[in-house]
């Protein structure tokens, strides 16, 4: 999800379907499934599902940066109040568009939230708690929950997103607490790993039931071990104040 400085000049893109399938962009030859061709001379590659856009000699995500009238490359403002977060990759019908949500202690794709409020606590003072809503500040993540203390999100040493049990501060050790952005108009990036973004994979036994994908952040080490799973970019959903739940569970 970095920045990608690419020269038209420099890019030779080589399909990897028949020739009959080739287009021209300029004086180079792609496979549309793979690059995108700007003012028929410029292409940029295919990420996530998303043809990534063109701006004065570089190809960049609009779920990071845009290109300002003075046609110069800028990173998109930090999303102020709560969010919540939908897939963004349409080769994957599955799970597009669907949400993120928070069940057992961590974030998946197309689950159902899983909140708690206790019985203690008057009914009107409940927030729904049938959303996965989440805040963002410097770097760091939190849940956006009611009960003292909050819930932190972290990147857990498997790379897979978790989040503290209420009234606990327990992070597994080798997690990471800080090194996301969450961008206005864009989407919630894993700068991480020498921002290698977040990929889908697909539900497994021992995960929950149900057509449940797994989130996970993408760096050189996992990459492999990660090949079956598929990139997906996270959009921003922002949604009115107030908290989301009384707790995640």
């Amino acid at each position: 999800m970095t920045r990608l400085a690419l020269a038209a000049t420099a890019l030779f893109a080589l399909g990897s379907g028949a020739l009959g399938a080739l287009q021209t962009c300029g004086q180079s030859q792609y496979d549309p499934a793979q690059y995108v061709c700007w003012h028929s001379q410029f292409l940029c590659p295919i990420t996530a599902g998303e043809g990534l856009s063109y701006c004065n000699g570089a190809c960049y995500s609009k779920f990071m940066y845009t290109c300002n009238s003075n046609n110069i490359l800028t990173l998109l403002p930090p999303v102020q109040g709560p969010f919540t977060l939908t897939v963004s990759n349409p080769s994957v019908p599955a799970i597009h568009d669907k949400p993120v949500t928070a069940q057992g202690l961590k974030w998946f794709l197309n689950g159902v939230t899983a909140s708690y409020c206790p019985g203690v606590v008057p009914p009107a003072e409940c927030p729904p708690g049938n959303i996965t809503s989440i805040v963002s500040q410097n770097g760091a993540v939190s849940m956006n929950v009611k009960v003292p203390g909050g819930q932190l999100a972290y990147l857990g040493p498997d790379w897979q997103v978790g989040y503290t049990q209420a009234h606990s501060a327990y992070i597994p050790s080798g997690s990471l607490t800080t090194g996301f952005g969450a961008y206005e108009g864009g989407g919630f990036v894993n700068l991480n790993g020498n921002g290698g973004g977040w990929v889908a994979c697909p539900p497994r036994a021992s995960g929950p039931a149900g057509n449940i994908w797994n989130l996970y952040g993408r760096n050189a080490t996992n990459a492999a071990s990660l090949s079956y799973c598929t990139p997906i970019n996270l959009k921003i959903n922002p949604t009115a104040g107030g908290f989301g739940a009384w707790q995640y569970t």
